[in-house]
């Protein structure tokens, strides 16, 4: 039997705060050939996740034990075209639909996440990542995250940085 348990969660939260990536995850899943992916996800404020986006047939969803996130969905220009937000304590998830551009970033710190999606995994090729955001570990992308915590419907991306 797999448990999440909230000695798992301190182990994840402890790697994700000392990760340069701000993020670390327990795959619920045997293999990355299985057909639907399951991991917990510890993510920090910092973490900066390229807007992407996987083949139209592979969907993401999100469901958030605590802390809080949002995920932003973009239109091909870098514009927020949908901003949900995540918090515990009331049902709150959220599925990103397949060929979307998104990302996810966690506005408070300890938040603890269950991604599923379908598999098998793949790694995103150049087509997949978004040619407006910039690479991680830049130092653009510190901005942009930052810039994502507050971004809502409707605001467009900073191309200019």
């Amino acid at each position: 039997m797999k448990q999440l348990t909230e000695s798992l969660f301190k182990t994840l939260e402890a790697s994700a705060v000392s990760n340069p990536r701000k993020r670390a995850h327990h795959n619920l899943h045997e293999d990355l050939s299985d057909p639907v992916q399951r991991l917990c996800v510890a993510i920090e404020p910092g973490s900066y996740i390229r807007p992407h986006r996987h083949s139209p047939d592979k969907w993401e969803l999100f469901l958030i034990f605590k802390g809080s996130a949002a995920m932003l969905i973009f239109d091909e220009q870098g514009k927020v075209i949908d901003r949900a937000e995540l918090e515990p304590g009331v049902c709150s998830g959220t599925e990103a639909p397949g060929g979307e551009w998104h990302t996810l970033v966690a506005t408070s710190s300890h938040t603890m996440l269950m991604e599923i999606k379908k598999g098998p995994y793949a790694p995103l090729g150049p087509d997949g990542l978004a040619p407006w955001a910039p690479d991680e570990n830049t130092e653009k992308s510190g901005i942009v995250e930052q810039w994502f915590r507050g971004a809502e419907q409707g605001d467009t991306f900073p191309h200019t940085l």
